[in-house]
């Protein structure tokens, strides 16, 4: 067992370097062989002599989910050949090998205890050999034989051993030279299956990782290959108490159970693994492997460089998992992720492949996108008539069960309220009543009473040529992602209308509403069992981040965000190729022009703040032209909003015409969402369109005034979603615009969302929102060689009637 410390800076000398005699009672990081470490300096574990450190670990439990990774304390980082060194084999990674260094030294800053298990030294000395050795056979060549007989050289077998003993201190200088720049001091420790065996280094090798890591050093540990053995044939991974120490994934897991490891992640040049080979049309990344399930993986070929393979990592990884450590085989190379893989992996991201013992009692959010693909599919082939029966039975059941759902809305509410996590706003849309329920039962029975020509409806015929007749007809999206906050009453008016419009749908709602989703869900697949589409409509149970959803984007088709902003914004940051349709923010105005009735103005206003504040369509600036400021008009806006209780913030401009001015807005870009509003003041229309344009979100509007010509130009130059003239902002609503949506008595959503994006859907999205189309061509034999100038047809592009479908 061999031993080498970076040199702290505190360690350098000019013109020398310290020998062992200088720091032997002062600096412990250069450690001689099978040196006796006494912690001299406590770091919180332990005062006692290494030799007493129990050899004999007490087998913990790994952590069971991905989310617990963040409590990870001790963790080991093995980095593979594949990792270590470049693509063309010339060479060390070494940006790669930086950025892995950046992360390792992150994660050390942030208290935890790293381990670096290093492979690289082989191939690195063997493309180091290679190079010497075609620098001394050109030479040769170049002067006994000519330039020309230089392309004939042939480069003989390279031994092991002398690449190892080539390539292990220039791998180690790179380590060393990196983690000087984070102030952190490393270690090297070379080992041999005889470390593990014999008693005595055993005790030393334990002894003095757990020094290094008291004293804040990352150890970095390589088997010692210059020496090595051949490993023996079937002789490792027999058990717990068993591990032959072969290559350096057996080594990593051997080291990750002695040290009492909370997690061990094997880098390689692979995602994780896979179903089937990986590369192949039907590989699909297993995210989650369990004891047992290595009978069901075929392992292809080890990697390009090094000695191991995936066979070898999942041995290690399983073993390493039976003694109590955590173990995440991830891709190390990938240029996209490889910047914060390691971080990734320890925030509990979901990355790689994750090894547990507890296997979830459903199934996982893949498979349940799959489930909700299928059970989609068979919904959109089901009769109009079918699918209304089914929404009609799901409103039937929520007021048949109505007892049962207040009863689990209930102990959310008392657990919200105990745990005093939920502001008052929110707590309004997590509760369920009784009047809520009737009117969410009157939305579902609208919806299936219009909703019947939605799928499948032509568009347009066209005749293309003699018998060749084209049509365009609406179809499904496919499968929805529909997220969701404090508001259970979102998931039978989203599941109806994805119902209605033939698509799958893949729920994810808040754990604050998790009894009361938990109810509508099983009444909906009730509803669904009727004509056997139970799967369509899928709730994630598990502990899957938002963020991890995100990323299914070969399994959802549309993301549909429903609460706060902060979490839109979360989540069209996060989707990676998956389309997100909603807005991030409900900053809608209200513009007071100069010759607005005094009635219409108190009315709009209050209806548009005060009906009800918490909504995305709720008034949140109002703008009033400056000429009205100290008239009737102004007094009566400000007298009925302190009736209201409307908590007043000045924008700049209003606040400098106020000796005595409201508290003075922080931003004029604030979504509220309670009986708070901000007031500003405008020269003119054009002023306030622009004002709109620069603080807005494009998603409601309103101009009162009773001049045609300046309402207009409102309406025609303002960009937003929806923009109204002498109407409530609180219009804007699915079912307040005759789209097929719920009703909005409580408020929870009167449709899919609002979108205030400019492609597909925007504005209030019912079902036509959740629909795109398909073409079918229908022919006779035709070609596109007959169309040509010598062919025998010519195109019509003819439109014909669209016929009506008749619904009963």
């Amino acid at each position: 067992m061999l031993y080498r410390a970076a040199l702290c800076p505190s360690l350098r000398s000019s013109g020398r370097f310290w020998r062992q005699s200088d720091v032997a009672g002062s600096h412990p990081c250069l450690l001689a062989p099978n040196l006796v470490l006494r912690n001299t300096c406590a770091r919180g574990w332990s005062n006692i002599p290494f030799i007493t450190v129990p050899l004999s670990r007490t087998h913990g439990k790994p952590f069971a989910h991905r989310s617990e990774l963040k409590h990870a304390k001790r963790i080991a980082v093995k980095l593979g050949s594949a990792v270590v060194t470049r693509g063309d084999e010339c060479g060390l990674a070494l940006g790669r090998l930086a950025s892995i260094v950046e992360q390792v030294s992150m994660l050390q800053n942030q208290g935890r205890e790293m381990m670096i298990v290093t492979s690289g030294a082989v191939a690195f000395g063997k493309q180091r050999l290679r190079h010497e050795i075609l620098l001394s056979q050109s030479v040769r060549q170049a002067l006994h034989s000519g330039q020309n007989q230089l392309k004939d050289m042939a480069i003989p077998v390279l031994e092991a051993r002398a690449c190892a003993a080539a390539g292990q201190s220039g791998l180690m200088a790179l380590y060393e030279a990196m983690f000087t720049q984070y102030s952190i001091c490393a270690a090297q420790i070379l080992v041999t299956n005889l470390d593990f065996h014999d008693e005595q280094k055993r005790r030393n090798l334990n002894g003095t990782l757990h020094e290094l890591l008291r004293m804040n050093i990352v150890p970095i540990i390589n088997t010692n290959d210059a020496v090595v053995p051949p490993p023996e044939p079937n002789s490792d991974l027999q058990g717990v108490n068993v591990i032959s120490v072969k290559d350096n994934d057996s080594l990593a897991a051997r080291l990750a159970v002695e040290m009492k490891t909370d997690l061990l992640i094997i880098l390689s040049d692979v995602e994780g693994l896979f179903d089937s080979p990986p590369g192949s049309d039907d590989a699909k990344l297993i995210d989650i492997f369990y004891p047992g399930d290595q009978q069901s993986v075929t392992f292809g070929t080890k990697s390009r460089v090094g000695m191991g393979g995936m066979e070898a990592k999942v041995k290690a990884a399983l073993w390493a998992l039976q003694g109590g450590t955590s173990v995440v085989i991830a891709n190390g190379t990938h240029p996209k992720i490889s910047g914060h893989v390691i971080t990734d992996i320890v925030e509990g991201k979901k990355v790689g492949t994750f090894f547990s013992e507890v296997k979830p009692a459903g199934p996982t959010v893949e498979q349940q996108a799959e489930m909700a693909r299928a059970g989609g599919r068979s919904l959109s082939a089901l009769q109009p008539e079918q699918r209304a029966e089914i929404i009609y039975h799901l409103a039937d059941l929520l007021t048949d069960q109505r007892e049962e759902i207040l009863q689990a809305n209930k102990k959310d509410l008392e657990e919200a309220e105990s745990k005093g996590r939920l502001a008052l706003p929110l707590l309004k849309r997590l509760s369920l009543s009784t009047s809520k329920l009737n009117s969410l039962a009157i939305g579902l029975r609208q919806i299936a009473a219009s909703s019947q020509d939605s799928v499948g409806r032509v568009l347009r015929r066209t005749r293309i040529a003699k018998d060749l007749e084209l049509e365009q007809v609406t179809v499904p999206i496919g499968v929805l992602l529909v997220i969701f906050e404090s508001r259970p009453d979102c998931l039978p008016q989203v599941s109806a209308l994805a119902i209605a419009s033939g698509n799958g749908l893949l729920l994810k709602g808040g754990k604050e509403a998790s009894n009361s989703n938990q109810i509508l869900h099983h009444l909906t697949q009730e509803a669904l069992s009727v004509h056997g589409v139970k799967d369509a409509v899928q709730l994630v149970n598990t502990r899957e981040e938002v963020e991890d959803l995100c990323r299914l984007d070969k399994l959802i088709d549309l993301i549909i965000p429903r609460g706060s902003s902060q979490l839109v914004r979360d989540i069209q940051k996060a989707a990676k190729g998956i389309p997100v349709m909603g807005h991030s923010e409900g900053i809608c105005h209200v513009y007071v022009d100069m010759e607005a009735s005094v009635e219409k103005v108190t009315r709009i206003v209050r209806d548009s703040k005060c009906e009800y504040p918490a909504a995305c369509n709720a008034l949140e600036t109002l703008l009033i032209h400056r000429d009205l400021l100290r008239t009737p008009v102004f007094d009566q806006i400000i007298d009925m909003l302190r009736v209201e209780q409307v908590k007043i913030h000045a924008g700049p401009k209003f606040a400098s015409y106020l000796t005595f001015s409201p508290s003075e807005v922080k931003s004029l870009r604030t979504e509220y969402g309670d009986l708070e509003c901000c007031i500003e003041v405008v020269d003119s229309v054009q002023d306030a369109v622009e004002h709109i344009h620069k603080y807005g979100s494009s998603h409601t509007d309103v101009i009162i005034t009773e001049n045609e010509k300046t309402a207009e130009f409102f309406l025609q130059h303002l960009d937003s979603a929806c923009v109204f003239w002498n109407a409530s902002t609180r219009f804007s609503d699915g079912y307040r615009f005759g789209l097929v949506s719920c009703p909005s008595v409580c408020d929870a959503g009167a449709e899919v969302g609002i979108s205030t994006s400019r492609i597909h859907a925007r504005g209030p999205v019912g079902i036509e929102g959740l629909l795109t189309t398909k073409w079918l061509l229908r022919g006779q034999n035709h070609i596109v060689s007959d169309f040509s100038e010598q062919g025998s047809m010519k195109y019509l592009h003819e439109n014909l009637p669209i016929p009506q479908r008749n619904i009963n």
